[in-house]
């Protein structure tokens, strides 16, 4: 059997670009080099693209002084990268790209729709799914639908900081303090704060409004910090993993806590009041339907003592770092990591044949 071309992309121009290149690692050891040869890219944080050829050059950063550039042709005739060497230009065909990126320009359907246009077969979620399940506010719009728990929200638009009164009022009245506040359309809890009081509350709707025009205004819920991963979509059977909970070591789960602190710990399967997991897991699979997802979604909810269920978000991308609770959560069920990655470049494959 011949080889497939495999290319796999990194880095992007998003705050989760350090995190893509932690995840990217572990995804390239785990691919079966036996089944693909690999054309690795990664992309600055400008948004230049550029072959890398080694894991060490990820590993130390040099991979952005690489002299190849690549560019990935939307011409569907083509499906391929052009790598331009000087004025030396050689066409790559690409068989399925890995897209290994988080947050903005990555997981947010920008890539996916380039990927359609090349007709290139790409692993996770597609355009729509990508983009609603990025938007915090636009994927609480759809899950108000589905009958599955989530924190009540008010939206607030960039343009209303203007004046901050009324906003504080319509919070006040409706939710008592500490309540959150979240940028709409923004990944890895950035921007995210929560607020005691009004001026914490002015302090962070100003923070949000730096990172979308679109902010939600939450309630606070208090309860453990549930993931569940979800494999599969159309033709293929859905799945949904056990569950994992997060400890954070810090007051929520940020992006400093997620990568950066050693007292964060991840637990896989833990005791949760009965019937939990099970709520957990059927309302991971109904929210990743919901959004029309495809390939692999990473669900997370809140689980309060008395055993209910809250949604929180969905990661169509979720990461895939050593200690990331997607791959975690399918070791545990007996999935290898390098049957997860199979797997989702098998599903990719397949859909770009339907």
């Amino acid at each position: 059997m011949s080889k497939k071309n495999a290319v796999v992309l990194f880095g992007g121009q998003s705050s989760e670009h350090v995190v893509s290149c932690m995840s990217v690692i572990n995804v390239i050891n785990h691919i079966n080099r036996d089944k693909y040869d690999l054309l690795i890219i990664g992309i600055t944080e400008e948004g230049h693209w550029i072959k890398t050829d080694s894991i060490k050059e990820i590993q130390d950063g040099t991979w952005k002084n690489g002299k190849i550039s690549a560019v990935l042709s939307p011409d569907a005739t083509m499906k391929s990268v052009i790598l331009l060497d000087g004025e030396k230009a050689e066409y790559v065909k690409a068989d399925v790209v890995f897209p290994v990126l988080h947050g903005l320009f990555g997981e947010d359907g920008t890539i996916q729709g380039l990927l359609e246009l090349a007709g290139i077969p790409y692993v996770g979620c597609g355009v729509l799914a990508s983009a609603v399940s990025m938007d915090k506010l636009y994927t609480k719009i759809i899950v108000d639908d589905l009958g599955v728990r989530q924190a009540d929200y008010i939206a607030v638009m960039r343009h209303q900081l203007k004046d901050l009164e009324p906003i504080v009022k319509k919070v006040e009245e409706k939710f008592s303090y500490p309540v959150f506040v979240k940028p709409s359309n923004a990944g890895s809890s950035k921007g995210v704060s929560r607020a005691d009081d009004r001026e914490k509350l002015k302090e962070a709707l100003i923070l949000a409004g730096q990172h979308d025009r679109k902010i939600l205004v939450e309630e606070m819920i208090a309860g453990r910090e549930i993931e569940c991963a979800v494999l599969g979509g159309g033709n293929t059977p859905l799945e949904a993993s056990g569950v994992g909970e997060i400890l954070a070591a810090a007051e929520f789960y940020d992006f400093d806590a997620k990568y950066y602190n050693s007292d964060s710990k991840t637990v896989v399967n833990p005791e949760l009041p009965d019937g939990a997991a099970e709520t957990v897991r059927n309302a991971a699979k109904l929210v990743f339907q919901a959004v029309d997802g495809f390939g692999l979604a990473r669900v997370d909810f809140f689980v309060k003592e008395d055993g209910s269920v809250i949604f929180n978000e969905i990661n169509t991308m979720p990461g895939f770092t050593a200690i990331s609770m997607y791959p975690l959560l399918w070791e545990a069920a007996g999935v290898t990591k390098e049957e997860l990655v199979d797997r989702l470049m098998e599903y990719a494959m397949d859909r770009g044949r339907i």
